[in-house]
């Protein structure tokens, strides 16, 4: 049976609050940089966001992770006050950005995939330039020093690089001294170096107390930069978490690898056929009693476990199976609003 997208006096509110830290309670929530509860939003009666509730403390940097057509632009959009909302409650740095856009756009910062710089001037002038638009700018020096641009101060904006350009597109969005950043994609189309570049300049902001919202596909990107992450699958948060404690353990289970000694045979249960790099890999239910009963195997029989590895899942692991409608999890039905016509980021 094709699964029938819900309509709008369907949409039930997320169970159990899976945004929402669990040691934040009600009476927390009134320091909040962004506190988000049963947002829903349609587009031509098709669901985009289902509910999703958002706990997010001043400082922290947060990413959003999510398949295309998950509603994570969606929700990142009403938290900007670009997009309205059809339920729920929304508070950014204690403002509701549907009713109060005006009041919030000086507080915060963004930074789009791609923005429209005038690619002749230079990067002191293109700072200074944003700077007048606000009442209590910072320098442009203080920027350029910010994201790393000292040496390209006066460089015309054509003359940099991808990665340079992106420091100077960080550097705008925190030119009137933001206190919380959205960063939608902030390395798309970056080679290595450009990448790190990038993620060291992001790093520096959190020693600025500011709270960054950002958005990524790369595993890798928020692993290294988030605090917590939160997976948004089909209009709803799956997961959310510190990126090595995220998701249920059931998902994406941590595994032992060894090559297996040519001579002796491991006990039952601790070997599988080898891949073709001659590597076992066993996935036990409980982990420390494996690792105990295999490498005291080895010891008594003398024998070694070449390349003996305990392998936690990875955030791209989990990321997958929390979003793969196939999971045996069942959180993400086959209705996803990608799926569907009118479905949207």
């Amino acid at each position: 049976m094709t699964a029938q997208p819900a309509r709008e006096d369907e949409v039930a509110p997320q169970a159990a609050s899976a945004g929402v830290p669990a040691e934040i309670g009600l009476g927390d929530r009134v320091g909040l940089a962004i506190d988000v509860r049963g947002l829903v939003k349609f587009y031509s009666g098709v669901p985009a966001v289902r509910g999703i509730d958002l706990a997010i403390r001043p400082g922290e940097v947060f990413a959003l992770l999510g398949p295309n057509g998950a509603g994570k632009t969606t929700t990142v959009e009403i938290l900007e006050g670009y997009r309205t909302r059809d339920q729920g409650e929304v508070s950014v740095l204690g403002v509701d950005p549907g009713r109060q856009r005006v009041r919030l756009k000086s507080r915060v910062g963004i930074v789009l995939q791609s923005t429209g710089i005038d690619p002749y001037l230079t990067v002191r002038e293109t700072i200074a330039m944003y700077a007048d638009f606000y009442p209590r700018p910072r320098s442009p020096d203080e920027v350029i020093e910010l994201v790393g641009l000292q040496d390209k101060r006066n460089a015309r904006v054509r003359r940099l690089s991808g990665g340079q350009q992106r420091r100077l597109d960080v550097g705008i969005a925190l030119v009137g001294r933001p206190e919380l950043l959205f960063l939608d994609e902030p390395t798309t189309g970056f080679d290595p170096s450009a990448r790190r570049e990038a993620w060291g300049v992001i790093k520096n902001l959190a020693t600025l107390g500011m709270t960054v919202l950002l958005t990524t596909h790369y595993m890798d990107e928020a692993q290294f930069l988030a605090d917590r992450v939160a997976v948004i699958a089909a209009g709803r948060v799956v997961a959310e978490g510190a990126p090595e404690t995220l998701g249920d353990p059931g998902l994406a289970a941590t595994r032992i690898r060894y090559r297996p000694p040519a001579d002796a045979a491991p006990p039952r249960g601790l070997t599988a056929a080898p891949g073709p790099d001659g590597y076992v890999e066993i996935t036990p239910d409980d982990l420390v009693e494996a690792v105990h009963q295999l490498t005291g195997w080895a010891i008594d029989h003398r024998v070694r476990l070449d390349g003996l590895q305990v392998i936690r899942p990875s955030l791209e692991e989990i990321y997958l199976a929390l979003t793969d409608p196939s999971s045996a999890s069942g959180r993400v039905g086959p209705d996803r609003v990608g799926d569907q016509p009118g479905g949207t980021a």
